[in-house]
């Protein structure tokens, strides 16, 4: 993976327990040289909205990281998509800190476009967020 292929496809997904809950996010990165990896983070408590950001936050950040000049970003999440390319105001003060810091990180990109799918298409990453919720509840529970 990396710039040998300046292009990225993300798939991102965040999920909440309870929203606010135990929360987690999933992030698929790949390119069309078939580089691909799977992360996933556990947040502790958050909404599933904050828990979408941060999947975009750990995304862009593994794709500015690997020197990608170009992403697509692919969500199920109208709110974040809808607040991303401009079409609905970010209200929410913890909401507004995430999207000024996915913002910063926009600007070391060359484009970088969001895409709304359905959240068939985006199993993948949902699995993985869910996963990353199970894994931080399990070694919360061996303290």
């Amino acid at each position: 993976m990396g710039a040998h292929a300046a292009t990225a496809v993300l798939r991102i997904d965040g999920a909440s327990r309870g929203n606010p809950g135990p929360a987690g996010c999933g992030v698929i990165l790949e390119d069309a040289g078939g580089g691909r990896e799977e992360h996933t983070r556990y947040l502790g408590r958050a909404t599933n909205n904050a828990a979408e950001y941060q999947a975009l936050l750990l995304g862009l950040e593994r794709a500015a990281t690997l020197g990608y000049r170009k992403v697509e970003v692919r969500s199920d999440s109208e709110l974040l998509v809808r607040q991303m390319t401009g079409a609905y105001r970010v209200k929410h003060p913890g909401l507004l800190t995430l999207h000024r810091a996915v913002r910063r990180l926009l600007e070391t990109f060359e484009q970088v476009r969001f895409t709304h799918v359905d959240r068939e298409a985006n199993a993948e990453a949902d699995r993985l967020a869910n996963l990353a919720v199970d894994q931080g509840l399990a070694a919360g529970s061996r303290r």
